[in-house]
């Protein structure tokens, strides 16, 4: 199927997320929520994405061929390899619906959480999203407040993994700490500071892996609310590392010890 082009200037539709890159729509298709519409660069670019055009075609998305300065200014200097989709927005679920969960539990490996505290960088967010898909983890737990939204640039970093990964939306998010632990889930937080290193602790078990803000760390309340804070090792000349390298690390040291048993 062919885009139909269209030479004159055309609005994105409104009420809808951009999601730009080849990866991040084709998980649109993937995971069965097709976007509403669909901008195809016109040109060589439409043959190196039959493969979309055909999901869209099959799914009955609207395809427009645009030229690529259209999507230059949609994508606002992100990376959009040809292709933006538009979609309905990703929304956070609701606290309920994680008590809702853990509280009747099907799965067949315990619960491995990640909790984001104070992360409000929109990339590491969806840095995160995917470290956390990939490992397997049920779910990401981040507050109402200082947090990253979950938008076009979550979803574009996070490579699909932003619309699968459920993210729950707390209050309070000591409190909700504390309400995790009556499910039986241990909170190991993570500081450089700590005399314990993380490969020392056990992630076999319920757990939730709490990662603060890059420079900031953990809030006071939320480091109180931990079982447990651990480190990850550091013998190299730096003394820390990005948020989403070392949630990816922390996640699948779990991953290692769950397989390993």
């Amino acid at each position: 199927m062919k885009a139909k082009p269209s030479r004159a200037r055309i609005a994105t539709p409104e009420g809808l997320d951009a999601v730009y890159g080849v990866h991040a729509v084709r998980a649109l298709f993937e995971r069965g929520q097709p976007p509403r519409e669909l901008w195809l660069q016109e040109g060589r670019a439409e043959a190196r994405l039959d493969t979309l055009q055909e999901s869209a075609r099959q799914s009955g998305t609207k395809c427009v061929g645009v030229a690529r300065e259209t999507l230059d200014g949609v994508a606002k200097g992100a990376v959009h390899q040809g292709v933006i989709a538009f979609a309905p927005p990703l929304k956070a679920e609701s606290e309920e619906a994680l008590w809702f969960r853990l509280g009747a539990w099907q799965q067949s490996s315990p619960p491995l959480l990640l909790i984001l505290d104070g992360v409000t960088d929109p990339h590491n967010f969806g840095a995160c999203l995917r470290s956390a898909d990939a490992a397997g983890a049920h779910g990401v737990i981040v507050p109402k407040d200082k947090a990253a939204p979950l938008n076009a640039t979550v979803r574009k970093v996070a490579c699909g993994a932003a619309d699968v990964t459920p993210v729950y939306q707390v209050t309070n998010l000591s409190r909700a700490m504390a309400r995790l632990k009556t499910h039986g889930v241990w909170i190991v937080g993570t500081a450089g500071e700590s005399a314990q290193s993380l490969y020392e602790v056990d992630l076999m078990g319920p757990v939730a892996i709490v990662m603060g803000a890059e420079g900031k760390g953990m809030r006071r309340l939320t480091r109180e609310g931990c079982d447990l804070l651990a480190k990850l090792p550091m013998t190299g000349s730096v003394s820390s590392l990005n948020v989403s390298v070392a949630t990816g690390v922390c996640l699948f040291e779990a991953v290692r010890q769950r397989h390993v048993s």
